[in-house]
């Protein structure tokens, strides 16, 4: 906090509070909160637990209107009168508590980061590392009850894919302040396209489904619910003092609420990915466009796999082949089945082409589309060809480039940067279609025909 606002990066007024202390790195350092020259709004409290509750006592008397309490040692290792305690003293000059045991809050639009962790270190050799990356501004907000899982969040979502971040709000064992709250301020933020939560375990049930049910008919809500085993419930309690409880009924939550759950953390931010970029869809049959037989195959066994389908196309869309065909605009070998395989010989024109005939139907929900950069008609000029083609119409496309060489990751890259995800491997990109689908026949459901999204 000091370094952004002597940066110019955070524009209020932060206040050092140490009673040992007379200055630190150069700023005057006070007593009690009380001592400061200027009432605070906000205290950032990171000292012994035991010390917490009188901490709060006096910002409260000083004026202060919300804590955060980075420290642990509460009721996450069954010290549960303590917080107890802390919410009393909190309750009594209406001051509002987030955590205690978490991170706190990082902001790249206010400049606020209460993250102790650095963002650099230095190596053993002398090489300074960036260690934990603070994410450029975007349009994704992450709620994470573990603050050691959600800095490695950032780290992902500050990476050469990443999309950034709205806020970010580690919130740990909840104690006053608590999930269902911050979901309907993300719900309101105008600045959230996507809410994204990591939890293990819910305080208030009822509250976050009926909250979460208003939010999903404006924005959609990514979940990550780890505690599913018997192990995994245990271990979720001695962490962030959570009440885990049984998988299946948080599947009902979910499926009731509108909640798109990802199965694992790399489907966390994929769903992210594509649900920041690209509009849902309204029907479960889809297509597969490729250039390349066996990826194809793959791709279709993981979208059925997801429970979308992958029919044969209607007459009228083979007539429209054959007549590119006759016209020589596409390949006589090009079969017309879905998925299509455009083989290898398949140029950006043809892409574009087959791209438009399957978007303007109305019985393809979405698109997968393999366009494998090892074929020799295929160069970075596809981009934009494929991207034009795609942003003229409002059904969802996701695209598949395998491949770690630096022509796989400059396509992906420049996919990315005209708002279409772009993935490694083709059943990542399957399963984001079927997140933006998923999220799209709840729309439908639920009669929501303007998404705000």
């Amino acid at each position: 906090m000091l370094t952004n606002r002597r940066q110019g990066i955070f524009r209020g007024e932060v206040y050092l509070v140490n009673p040992k202390h007379s200055q630190i790195l150069g700023e005057p350092c006070y007593p009690k909160v009380s001592d400061l020259p200027r009432p605070a709004e906000t205290v950032i409290v990171a000292i012994p637990s035991i010390l917490v509750p009188d901490a709060i006592e006096d910002a409260g008397q000083a004026g202060a209107t919300a804590g955060i309490v980075i420290s642990s040692g509460f009721a996450e290792i069954g010290d549960r009168e303590l917080e107890t305690e802390l919410v009393r003293i909190a309750s009594k000059y209406n001051l509002r508590i987030l955590g205690p045991n978490c991170l706190g809050v990082y902001d790249p639009y206010t400049g606020m980061d209460t993250l102790f962790l650095p963002e650099t270190k230095l190596l053993s050799d002398g090489r300074e590392v960036v260690a934990t990356p603070r994410p450029r501004r975007g349009t994704v907000s992450l709620l994470t009850q573990s603050g050691a899982f959600g800095c490695a969040a950032l780290d992902y979502m500050a990476g050469p894919h990443g999309i950034g971040i709205r806020r970010f709000v580690s919130y740990g064992n909840r104690c006053d302040v608590t999930e269902s709250e911050l979901l309907e301020y993300f719900g309101n933020d105008s600045k959230t396209r996507v809410i994204l939560t990591y939890l293990e375990g819910l305080s208030e049930g009822r509250t976050f489904i009926q909250k979460a049910k208003e939010i999903t008919k404006k924005k959609p809500i990514v979940a990550l619910k780890s505690g599913r085993s018997e192990s995994g419930i245990r271990a979720a309690a001695s962490h962030t003092a959570a009440l885990a409880g049984s998988d299946q009924i948080y599947q009902g939550v979910f499926r009731q609420a509108g909640i798109i759950r990802a199965q694992n953390v790399e489907e966390f931010f994929d769903f992210a990915r594509a649900l920041a970029m690209q509009p849902p869809g309204l029907t479960d049959n889809v297509a597969v466009v490729t250039n390349a037989g066996g990826p194809g195959i793959i791709t279709t066994d993981a979208l059925e796999a997801s429970g979308l389908k992958v029919r044969k196309f209607p007459p009228r869309i083979m007539t429209k082949f054959s007549k590119l065909k006759a016209d020589k605009e596409l390949l006589p070998v090009l079969s017309g089945t879905n998925p299509i395989d455009l083989t290898a010989e398949a140029t950006s024109h043809m892409f574009a082409l087959t791209l438009s005939i399957l978007l303007d139907d109305p019985s393809i929900g979405g698109i997968v589309l393999i366009a494998l950069h090892h074929a020799p008609t295929i160069l970075d000029d596809a981009v934009g060809m494929i991207a034009e083609t795609i942003e003229k119409r409002s059904k969802p496309v996701t695209v598949c480039d395998m491949g770690e060489t630096e022509m796989a990751e400059a396509m992906r890259t420049m996919f990315e940067k005209r708002g279409i995800p772009s993935f490694s491997m083709p059943e990542r990109a399957a399963r984001a279609l079927w997140a933006l689908i998923y999220y799209g026949r709840y729309l439908r459901a639920h009669n929501v025909t303007e998404w705000r999204g």
